[in-house]
C-alpha cells in the first residue's frame, strides 16, 4: 500500500501528518509513505528526521490585503500555483499512491487537488476548531474531512463528508500521574502554574508573565514553570534577575523550552497558554483548567476560535492579547486557584471535552478509503 502525505509550513500541520502516518503504519506495517511539502519550510527538517521520504514543491500563499507589495506577492503565488500543480502531478504519477492525505498548509492544496482529479481517494485532517482556507477549499474535492472538534463542522461546505476524530495526542498526557510528576519536578504542595507561549515565545505573554512572576515571588503562595520560548529567554531572565527573582528555585523555574510537556502538564494545577491546535487537544486529555491567550497574528484568527471551543464547554478562560495585563492575568489566576470548586469544575469540563481515542477514530475513518 502506498500513502501520499502532505501538509506543512508549521508544526501544527506537520505533526498531525506524522501522527497519521504512524497510525497507518501501526495497522499496515508494509505501507510505503511519501511526504510532499513546501520548499524551504519546517517540513524539510521534521519529516526526514521522522524517517520518511520528502519531496518538495515551490508554493506560496495569496495575500488578502491590497497593497503594491502584495500585488507582486500574489503574482508570484499565482505562478507557483501553476508550477506546483504540474510538479505534484509528476510526483503522483511516479509514486502511484492508493490514498492521499493532507493536514493543511498551502502545499496541501495543489497536491490534493491533483490527486482527486487523478481519481485517488483523498482525505483531509483539520486540527483546528476553525478550518483554514486550504481545508475549506479542499473539502469539495475530498472523500473525507476529519475534524478535531464538532465545532469545526459548521464552517465546512454543505455536503462535506465529516468524521470527528480529534487530534492524535502523545500518550503521556493520559498516563502520567500528577503526584509522581510533581515529585520528579521537585515541586512541593503549593499550586503550580504552567505558562507557555510557543516554541519561539510570545513577547506580550513574556512581558506580563515577568510581572506576574515578580508579584508571585513576593507573595510566595504559588509555584511556576514558565517557558519563554527560545527568542524570549534572555529578556525575561535579565528582568527577573534585576528584580531578585531566581530563574530556578524558590518555586520558580524559567525555561526556554519545555521538552517534557506531558510531565509538566500532569503536575500543573492551571495552564496559561496560546491556543495552537495540539495544545487545545492536550489540555482536555490531561484534564487541565486553562487560561488561554490567543495569538492575534495567525490566519483568520483561528486561535481565538480554538480557545472558544473550550471556553464554551466551561474548561477555560480566554483573555485576548489586547486585554492582557498583569492585573487581568492575576485576577484570572485567583479566580481559578483561590476557588478549588471552580478549578475542579473546569477540570471536569475539560475531561468531558477530551477525545482520548483519536488514533482509533482516525484509523476507522481512513480504513474504508484504503479498501476503496
Amino acid at each position: 500500500m502506498r500513502v501520499l502525505m502532505t501538509g506543512g509550513g508549521t508544526g501544527g500541520h506537520i505533526n498531525p501528518a506524522l501522527s497519521i502516518a504512524a497510525i497507518i503504519k501501526a495497522h499496515c506495517p508494509e505501507a510505503e509513505f511519501l511526504f510532499v511539502g513546501a520548499k524551504g519550510r519546517m517540513e524539510e527538517r521534521l519529516v526526514p528526521a521522522a524517517g520518511y521520504t520528502l519531496r518538495t514543491v515551490q508554493v506560496s500563499g495569496f495575500q488578502r490585503k491590497i497593497s503594491l507589495k502584495n500585488i507582486g506577492r500574489n503574482l508570484k503565488a499565482a505562478v507557483h500555483a501553476v508550477t506546483a500543480s504540474s510538479a505534484c502531478g509528476k510526483i503522483i504519477k511516479e509514486f502511484q499512491p492508493d490514498i492521499a492525505i493532507g493536514t493543511g498548509g498551502y502545499v496541501s492544496g495543489p497536491v490534493l487537488r491533483k490527486a482527486a482529479k487523478m481519481g485517488i481517494p483523498v482525505a483531509v485532517h483539520e486540527s483546528n476548531a476553525y478550518p483554514g482556507v486550504t481545508v475549506k477549499m479542499l473539502a469539495k474535492y475530498a472523500d473525507l474531512v476529519m475534524i478535531c472538534d464538532e465545532a469545526a463542522a459548521k464552517y465546512l461546505p454543505e455536503g462535506t463528508r465529516i468524521a470527528v476524530t480529534g487530534n492524535p495526542v502523545n500518550g503521556g498526557f493520559t498516563s502520567l500521574d500528577r503526584d509522581a510528576a510533581r515529585r520528579e519536578l521537585g515541586l512541593d504542595g503549593r499550586p503550580m502554574v504552567l505558562s507557555v507561549g510557543g516554541s519561539l515565545g510570545a513577547r506580550r505573554i513574556n512581558e506580563v508573565m515577568t510581572q506576574v512572576l515578580i508579584r508571585s515571588h513576593g507573595a510566595g503562595g504559588l509555584q511556576h514553570i514558565h517557558a519563554t520560548g527560545r527568542q524570549g529567554y534572555q529578556t525575561v531572565a535579565d528582568a527577573l534577575t534585576a528584580a531578585g527573582v531566581p530563574l530556578k528555585g524558590e518555586g520558580i523555574w524559567v525555561r526556554d523550552y519545555i521538552d517534557d510537556m506531558p510531565r509538566c502538564m500532569a503536575a500543573a494545577d492551571l495552564v496559561i497558554s496560546r491556543c495552537g491546535a495540539m495544545t487545545l487537544s492536550e489540555l482536555p486529555v490531561a484534564g487541565k483548567a486553562a487560561i488561554l491567550i490567543p495569538s492575534p497574528y495567525v490566519a483568520e484568527n483561528h486561535q481565538y476560535h480554538n480557545a472558544m471551543a473550550l471556553v464554551e464547554k466551561g474548561a477555560a478562560i480566554c483573555i485576548e492579547e489586547k486585554d492582557l495585563t498583569e492585573a487581568s492575568l492575576w485576577q484570572a489566576l485567583e479566580q481559578v486557584l483561590s476557588h478549588p470548586e471552580t478549578r475542579r469544575k473546569m477540570e471536569a469540563c475539560a475531561k468531558a471535552a477530551a477525545i482520548t481515542d483519536a488514533d482509533r477514530r482516525v484509523w476507522e475513518a481512513i480504513a474504508p478509503l484504503l479498501k476503496k
